[in-house]
């Protein structure tokens, strides 16, 4: 037996298409693992669906190794977050104790931000509510203090140290907010002698005004230098603090594959979805073949009403279209993966009990079958521990095999908007860039991916058991 299986294992591993089976295997498996090792279980829901999470990352934007293929330094998506502040004194004029968190960056780019936003957490204080300013200083000199945010004071029955934004923190969208544009228009007209009201600013886009210099009429071009952005905690008590402060500047571009409409970073869901194809397909045809081969070895040599029965269910069930009938069920219930899990295998079976029936009416006539039962073994015996391991090498090729199909059933659920709402997928993701419109507006980089993968993962398996063909049917082994 052990010679018999190193050999098959070599007759495998001799097919190149079998080693780059292996090699495209290995690599979902390692993903997999990754993701399954670092990511909370309830990624989904707590991150993935939660639009709060990736409010500070731009919305549908390229990868960044996209700007490399372009003459112009595109903006590159920045976070930056202060913990700890670069200056602490008392203002003993003013009574005040002043804490300054600075972050100084270098802007080299050729466009404007596409937004800019601003985000305090965990303000704690004992006494009075301090204040916080936020201020940026240009390149060409030019200062404002752009937002000024009055911490909420005390409440009454509520006892010191009293903590605002501990659970969610304060964010201001700096590009939107109308305190902003009011400020950048006394900027304007202070350093520059141009007049902008508000709302013309924030038609322009305060971004424009800040990272910008004037230039013929009311268009600005892109300042570049090295700006310094400054959070200004000022507290009539010295144990005052803040949590972090947070100052985004958000690009033009972003990460390996990019974001979608609501700013989700796409290669963090892509990656999740490793994991969830293979538990698909490698749970759903395990299961399929382990019912589909019982049923059929049963049916073939049990025989009798046994059989009938068994392939009478097998018929009918096997010519009921499948999808319509996936569409229907899970529509009508709440959809999960483990629904579409039963559902596939529920579905699935006949067509290997079918196979497996005849080839166990021809072993159940062979000698070694009829000398086993001349012996007195039981049945099961006979089907399990005689014929089954005859027929192993078959099953085992169909499983790998049916395995692509599992998969592009799930993917094609979850793009017509039936998946589990809980776990993103790549078919989920491909309904997303459809509904939303990504196909339309040329968001290719939301569309090509997640369909690049459903097809990567297809023929990994397709690979694999073309390799086992060999072993199957030693026939074919000639014509290498």
């Amino acid at each position: 037996m052990a010679e018999t299986r190193r050999e098959a294992w070599r007759v495998f591993w001799s097919s190149n298409i079998s080693k780059l089976g292996i090699t495209l295997l290995a690599i979902l498996v390692i993903v997999s693992l990754y993701v399954v090792f670092t990511y909370p279980l309830d990624f989904g829901l707590k991150y993935w669906n939660n639009p709060s999470h990736w409010v500070d990352y731009p919305k549908g934007v390229p990868p960044e190794w996209t700007k490399y293929f372009t003459s112009e330094n595109v903006t590159e998506h920045r976070i930056y977050t202060i913990y700890v502040p670069s200056e602490s004194r008392f203002v003993e004029s003013a009574g005040l104790y002043i804490k300054r968190y600075s972050i100084t960056f270098d802007y080299q780019y050729d466009e404007f931000p596409s937004f800019l936003s601003f985000t305090v957490f965990n303000v704690t204080f004992s006494r009075e509510p301090p204040i916080i300013f936020l201020e940026i200083s240009r390149p060409d000199g030019v200062s404002a203090r752009i937002y000024t945010l009055a911490v909420p004071g005390p409440q009454e029955g509520e006892e010191a140290p009293y903590m605002r934004y501990s659970e969610t923190p304060f964010r201001v969208f700096l590009s939107g907010d109308p305190s902003v544009a009011q400020q950048l228009s006394r900027m304007l007209k202070r350093d520059f002698d141009i007049s902008l009201t508000p709302t013309e600013i924030n038609t322009i886009g305060p971004e424009k005004i800040l990272f910008g210099k004037p230039d013929v009429g009311k268009n600005f071009t892109v300042l570049k230098g090295v700006y310094r952005v400054d959070v200004v905690l000022a507290s009539g008590d010295e144990e005052d603090s803040v949590g972090y402060v947070r100052f985004v500047v958000a690009g033009n571009v972003y990460g390996w594959v990019g974001t979608d409409s609501l700013g989700r970073d796409l290669a963090v869901g892509l990656l999740f979805g490793f994991p969830v194809a293979l538990l698909i397909g490698v749970v759903t045809t395990t299961l399929t073949t382990a019912v589909g081969t019982s049923a059929g070895i049963i049916s073939g040599y049990i025989g009798g009403k046994t059989d009938d029965i068994i392939q009478r269910i097998a018929d009918i069930i096997n010519n009921i279209p499948l999808l319509p009938i996936l569409i229907f069920l899970i529509f009508i219930l709440k959809p999960s993966i483990w629904l579409i899990v039963f559902l596939l295998v529920a579905f699935g079976w006949p067509g290997l009990t079918i196979i497996v029936r005849s080839m166990i009416l021809q072993l159940r006539t062979s000698q070694l079958v009829e000398a086993e039962v001349a012996l007195g073994a039981s049945k099961w015996r006979i089907m399990f521990r005689h014929i089954f391991p005859q027929i192993a090498p078959f099953i085992f090729a169909q499983m790998i095999f049916a395995t692509p199909t599992a998969i592009l059933a799930e993917a094609a659920l979850s793009f017509l908007g039936l998946g589990d709402p809980s776990l993103p997928t790549w078919g989920q993701i491909l309904n997303y860039g459809f509904r939303d419109g990504g196909v339309y507006v040329g968001y290719w980089w939301w569309i090509v991916p997640p369909g690049l993968l459903i097809v990567l993962t297809a023929i990994t398996f397709v690979f694999l058991a073309l390799g086992l063909e060999p072993v199957v049917n030693p026939r074919l082994r000639r014509f290498k």
